[in-house]
């Protein structure tokens, strides 16, 4: 057993998140962490609403709203959303809690401690008609290095390279489109340079990323300088050093705070288990391993930012230094980075309506069919286009035509001829084929998804439904009435090798994984849903707000299945069965444009 973080990107709590984010940062991790855990590893699968920066500043004042107000109210829609979803975190909290304050706070001070943070005086941006600060990421111009249009005060997207503000050609406000005015202002740096060797020497060993990820990460050496990390704004965190934590305008970065997230949610986990010290098995032991889930615009934040404030709160850069509390920090295994998901040849964008919401999704058709079509069709490694056409397509001709039928006439024939599973008698060749390749099948397919193959994963698992459907054609039971002991051998053997999909299915597709195991008599929990708890802020009891949560345990006491075959029980009764999955009209393709259409 091992030690495993699954650290999921932090949703942006300006707003209701769209099918595009969930297919980068949700349904990959939860596949991820649900394998994991039923192939026996302790995972610990943790993220939060990311809620402090200027977005959720502009748009609080758009509303008439505090920014808290604001923040309070997204959290909870999220939270309904990927609980819904699915996603089995064992925590999912929020950045505006008093322990992710302090735990911030403590990671500042003791990276300044260190001598990583860099006092320096910089060109600040303010708005000339408002006279308020104008933070670079809502700044906007074309890219001085390679030309792109459309790049911002921070970083452009197109290159990756980081930028200042100041030197954007033709720089934009993107609230109100005025040529900003630059100011001096005073901001600490974290001393990005100094980390350049130790953070080539930790690159190059992660052979096992994605290529278009790690070529990314290393590119980013190429131009490394200090990167502010703290910002002009009254919403934030407060720099935790005397002459800065009074002054109201000065607060740390959001991307400081926010990566810190994985860290602080995971002590709250612990605090709020019993054992506050249980994180950091997690984080101090080097035999325990990370992956960080996200879109690939957030590579540069966990592959550069993030390991940088690691190595130095541990001291580990060139200007050496000691830990600080929580000791030595581990390094991320892999920063496993999506690519994007487009909708019907757009890139998605909310404030051109071209969107579709996670709430509108789940509201009209099932979660599993959804998920299904990540993981099958989703970015894992290049750009891919949702469209409502092939959504259709895939759930009807794969999920409902394949795997669905299977197990609807797998348990109609058992229901019809038995009433319960049948005991076999002697197997034939064809019958122990079968069984080996569906036990096969949990080697193949649980190598794929710990690789973070997930599509070539369920494309084995469709494969394998493919050969067992065959079996089924082959055996002809429904010929076999007067032979009764072959017809119960097949129908065992069957009904085994369903059970065996439903195991190998299950982290794919974990809410049709309980009716399927329902279907054939089974009782109890074999994919445990996260649940949503209102819980007191553990530092402030006036706070209050919603987490995901959940039980997944393996063993004595949970109720999640090994990653290995199950043997099924004869005698065990047999209902007539529902079907699983829902087949999908013609009309929800032009339905569904037309929804895109009018919100455009």
């Amino acid at each position: 057993m091992t030690h495993i973080l699954s650290a999921v990107a932090w949703p942006y709590a300006n707003g209701p998140r769209h099918i595009g984010h969930v297919a980068g940062f949700g349904v990959p991790s939860d596949v991820f962490s649900r394998h994991m855990r039923m192939a026996g590893h302790d995972v610990l699968m943790v993220s939060g609403t990311d809620e402090h920066g200027t977005p959720i500043l502009v748009q609080a004042d758009k509303e008439g709203v505090s920014p808290q107000a604001l923040a309070d109210r997204y959290n909870r829609v999220i939270v309904e959303d990927l609980h819904q979803l699915g996603l089995s975190y064992d925590l999912f909290t929020r950045t505006t809690t008093r322990n992710h304050y302090a735990v911030v706070q403590e990671m500042f001070r003791t990276v300044h401690k260190n001598g990583y943070m860099v006092e320096q005086t910089t060109m600040g941006a303010i708005s000339p008609s408002t006279g308020r600060t104008l933070p670079d990421r809502y700044i906007e111009g074309t890219c001085p290095i390679c030309g792109y249009d459309g790049a911002r005060g921070d970083q452009c997207d197109n290159c990756g390279n980081q930028l200042d503000a100041i030197d954007l050609i033709n720089p934009k406000s993107r609230i109100n489109g005025e040529t900003p005015k630059f100011v001096e202002s005073d901001h600490f740096f974290l001393d990005l340079p100094a980390f350049v060797d130790a953070l080539g020497d930790w690159l190059r060993t992660r052979t096992e990323w994605r290529p278009n990820v790690l070529k990314f990460s290393l590119n980013l050496l190429d131009d490394v300088r200090p990167r502010a990390m703290t910002r002009d704004i009254d919403w934030g965190i407060p720099v935790p050093l005397d002459g800065w934590e009074q002054n109201s305008s000065k607060r740390l970065y959001v991307w400081f705070d926010a990566v810190i997230g994985y860290l602080s949610a995971s002590i709250e986990w612990a605090r709020r288990t019993g054992d506050p010290e249980a994180w950091r098995a997690y984080w101090n032991d080097p035999d325990a391993r990370s992956y960080y889930f996200m879109g690939k615009d957030n590579i540069t934040f966990h592959s550069q930012i993030w390991p940088a404030e690691l190595l130095a709160y541990d001291g580990r850069g060139s200007k050496g230094g000691t830990p600080g509390a929580y000791g030595n920090l581990q390094l991320p295994t892999e920063v496993v980075s999506s690519e994007f998901l487009n909708v019907e040849g757009q890139k998605f964008s909310s404030s051109r309506g071209v969107v579709i919401y996670v709430r509108d999704m789940l509201a009209r058709y099932q979660p599993d069919a959804f998920r299904y079509y990540v993981a099958a069709a989703g970015p894992e490694n290049q750009d891919v286009d949702f469209t409502w056409a092939d959504f259709q397509r895939r759930t009807n001709d794969e999920l409902v035509a394949g795997w669905g039928n299977l197990v609807n006439r797998t348990a109609n024939l058992v229901h019809k001829n038995f009433g319960e599973i049948p005991a076999p008698t002697e197997r034939q060749p064809v019958d122990e084929g079968l069984l080996a390749t569906t036990t096969t099948a949990f080697g193949r397919v649980g190598e794929l998804i710990a690789t973070h193959r997930q599509r070539a994963a369920v494309a084995e698992a469709m494969k394998t439904v493919g050969e067992v459907n065959k079996y089924v054609s082959d055996t002809e039971p429904w010929k076999l009435k007067t032979d009764p002991d072959r017809l119960a051998t097949v129908l065992h053997t069957v009904t085994q090798a369903v059970s065996d999909l439903n195991t190998i299915l299950s982290p794919f597709l974990p809410h049709s994984a309980q009716q399927v195991h329902e279907a054939f008599g089974g009782t109890g929990t074999i994919a445990p849903q996260p649940r949503i708890e209102e819980v007191t802020d553990l530092d402030d009891d006036s706070r209050h707000y919603p987490v995901i949560t959940g039980d997944y345990r393996r063993g004595e006491g949970g109720t999640l299945p090994a990653w290995e075959p199950r043997p099924v029980v004869p005698g065990t009764p047999v209902g007539k069965p529902s079907p699983v999955f829902t087949k999908l009209d013609d009309s929800i393709v032009e339905e569904e444009l037309e929804r895109l259409r009018e919100s455009a």
